[in-house]
């Protein structure tokens, strides 16, 4: 895609800030207004519920058993080593389309988010939206979640998505730029094959 000026390179980071700052602002008032194990609040009947639940492993509770050092190692170090290379990919590839970006930076403020939570919460991440899922998969109820979880699956959809149905269009514009470029340098040749010998 074309080059992008400074200004409109950092400002899907704003999303990224956003997702942060409602992330916690939500786990706070939880933790705050809910106890432990209970439901706070209940909507749609047995659909929707607000919780305080706390997770001391990744999604699903996996890793929820491990001893503390591979704890550290799997949940804290590798998703921070994760969102490095994705902030060093954001700034080096020239692949990305605008929206795709936007989506990148969503997925890196809900990734941080839950860090944050694992660094300072030892006690484990706070879930707290769950909503019933009428026993599909298996499940009667989807595993609690957060702001963070949301933002991460629903911006990763949306990477996805862009790259499917926005980047065919970047693709054909980036050819048709292409096409243009080297014009001049193909008159120029056939103006050089065609001057009379001397």
């Amino acid at each position: 895609m074309p080059a992008l000026t400074r200004k409109k390179l950092l400002a899907p980071f704003a999303l990224t800030a956003s997702i942060l700052i409602l992330d916690q602002i939500t786990k706070a008032a939880v933790v705050a207004g809910i106890q432990p194990g209970r439901i706070g609040w209940r909507a749609l009947g047995d659909f929707f519920w607000l919780v305080h639940q706390k997770n001391t492993g990744a999604a699903f509770s996996m890793g929820d058993g491990l001893p503390e050092f591979l704890r550290i190692a799997i949940l804290i170090v590798v998703p921070l080593a994760l969102m490095a290379g994705l902030c060093v990919y954001y700034f080096k590839t020239d692949e990305l389309t605008y929206p795709q970006r936007w989506a990148l930076c969503g997925i890196v403020g809900g990734g941080v988010g839950n860090i944050i939570d694992r660094i300072l919460r030892p006690d484990g991440v706070i879930d707290f939206l769950s909503v019933k899922f009428y026993g599909l998969f298996g499940l009667e109820r989807w595993p609690t979640f957060n702001v963070a979880d949301s933002a991460v699956v629903v911006c990763g959809i949306l990477l996805v998505v862009a790259g499917f149905f926005v980047a065919p269009g970047v693709a054909k514009a980036a050819v048709e730029k292409a096409v243009v470029d080297t014009a001049p340098a193909k008159d120029a040749t056939v103006k050089k094959a065609a001057k009379p010998r001397a």
